[in-house]
């Protein structure tokens, strides 16, 4: 897809909306609010104001209908916990996806007391085998026309989104349209994830920390940046890149090789068009993520990810090998600093530019050594993957009814409710990546893992059944072996025993998940 049919793909066709699709508008009474998002969107995607003209004479009222959840009859409490009765009628709920983070999300889902069922497209095997879903394989998830009529067939009260990729292309818009309370972000608020530009633009206007940059399109006039600024400099596909699109390069021909193929070689497609070249931030990176309603926001647990692919954070960054829920680097006070510096400022600007903002906004966050504040790395639109694993294991709260309420702008005074202790996640993936690696590989053993000691969950992340009904590994990252424990300690022993039970010969793992919040505890594995 050349870069101009992604940028269209994007924007989406905006126009043609059911204004009766929900209770009440959010706030574009005219036309000018939303072209003062439509102009900020559509210049950071580079668009001309020819490619731009249908959207600006979008009727704004049938507008209303893509960014707020439809209203459902019942209420939540302000305070939503396990084992309180919030809702007489019991919701059936749709995950989209089929990864490890969904794998987490129906089992919360199905822990919630206003659940009824959880469905779950496509999900995977490992998902089918526990007991956490239903899962719907043969769902088309690109086609918004089917997962709508599948969510009316089966009384659907409640569509979870996932992946990143289903959010950018607009899924979330055509559910709302026919009013399904769907959570996660309208594709026009999805750009802070889609593009990278887009979302540092948003930081430049709205003042928001984070790393000094400049954007290219131009492989000549990249390097020579490059050349200014000298290593180490970090270098950024502009959109999608499952993850792998961020090279950080320690030295100038490093930096030159991400730029070639980005821009020359276009190893990464569409979302390589544009680069972002970043000044190198040293520090402590952690994850922050917020539940956000359009207008307000409420902090989730902390987290800490590993990129790298690596024992001691070596080696080219991974979608993630590991996490741990809490983590210690971000205390009270730069939660408090995080939210008040980075996440609200985004919402109010979201809200302000026209889009307003409803669903997780995960904040990638680097603690600079030099000064110890946060500073904004990188926005995703979802859960991430593997933290939304820790997290979903420590949350106490009836999710279907936080969520529900998130859907409705009503996260105001909600409170969540959060198990005491440490949850961790040590990702088992499969030999060569985040290179090419093999699939079809068997794993054996699981359930004998999960039982050799209290509070272990293994989510599955790309595995399927082969013709003997053994757990065959299909994708990368494969298996989330999660553990919670009365401190970090116990949590990371429990993972650990749970890993070494599991019969993987094509398998491979970091050995050193939560280093950093036990410098004490040499807990690196034999191979």
């Amino acid at each position: 897809m050349s870069c101009a049919t992604f940028n269209v793909a994007v924007s989406l066709n905006l126009h043609g909306w059911n204004k009766n699709a929900v209770s009440k508008s959010l706030g574009f009474g005219h036309h000018t609010t939303f072209q003062k998002f439509s102009s900020l969107f559509f210049e950071t995607l580079g668009l001309s104001s020819t490619n731009r003209s249908f959207v600006q004479h979008a009727p704004s009222r049938s507008f209303h209908s893509v960014f707020k959840c439809a209203a459902q009859n019942s209420q939540p409490s302000p305070s939503i916990g396990i084992g309180t009765e919030n809702n007489s009628q019991r919701v059936t709920v749709l995950v989209i996806g089929g990864g490890g983070r969904e794998h987490a999300l129906c089992y919360a889902l199905q822990r919630s007391p206003s659940c009824d069922t959880v469905l779950c497209a496509p999900g995977n095997a490992g998902i089918a085998s526990s007991g956490n879903a239903t899962c719907i394989s043969d769902l088309d998830i690109s086609d918004g026309a089917s997962v709508i009529s599948f969510c009316q067939k089966r009384g659907v009260g409640l569509v979870v989104v996932g992946p990143e990729a289903p959010l950018v292309a607009g899924l979330t818009n055509k559910l709302v349209k026919v009013g399904i309370p769907t959570f996660g972000p309208s594709a026009e608020a999805a750009a802070l994830e889609g593009s990278k530009n887009f979302m540092k633009n948003l930081c430049d206007k709205y003042d928001i920390p984070t790393a000094k940059y400049k954007t290219f399109t131009d492989p000549s006039a990249a390097k020579q940046y490059i050349q200014e600024q000298g290593a180490p400099i970090v270098i950024k596909a502009d959109g999608l890149a499952a993850g792998k699109g961020v090279t950080v390069a320690m030295t100038l021909e490093e930096a030159y090789e991400a730029v070639d193929s980005m821009l020359v070689q276009g190893d990464f497609g569409s979302a390589g068009c544009r680069v972002i070249v970043e000044e190198f931030l040293e520090g402590e990176e952690a994850s922050f993520f917020a539940l956000v309603d359009g207008e307000n926001a409420i902090p989730l647990e902390s987290a800490q990810d590993h990129k790298r692919v690596g024992d001691g954070d070596t080696g080219p960054n991974t979608g993630g090998m590991g996490a741990y829920s809490p983590a210690p680097i971000l205390t009270k006070e730069l939660q408090s600093i995080v939210m008040d510096s980075i996440i609200i400022p985004t919402v109010k600007g979201m809200s302000a530019e026209g889009s307003k903002f409803v669903g997780v906004l995960y904040a990638g966050l680097m603690i600079e050594k030099k000064s110890g504040m946060p500073k904004l790395i990188e926005y995703n639109v979802r859960f991430g993957d593997p933290e939304c694993q820790v997290l979903m294991v420590r949350l106490e709260s009836d999710l279907v009814q936080v969520l529900l309420a998130a859907c409705r702008g009503e996260l105001n005074g909600v409170s969540l409710k959060w198990s005491p202790g440490s949850a961790m996640v040590v990702v088992m993936a499969s030999k060569g990546y985040p290179g090419s690696y093999q699939k079809g590989t068997v794993i054996e053993n699981l359930e004998e893992a999960e039982a050799v000691a209290p509070g272990i969950k293994i989510f599955h992340a790309g595995t399927a059944f082969d013709s003997e009904g053994r757990f065959i590994a299909t994708g990368g990252r494969v298996l989330g072996v999660t553990a919670k424990g009365n401190d970090l300690e116990e949590a990371c022993d429990r993972a650990y025993r749970a890993v070494e039970n599991v019969n993987w010969p094509g398998g491979f793992y970091r050995r050193d998940i939560g280093w950093r919040a036990l410098p004490q505890k040499q807990h690196s594995r034999k191979e």
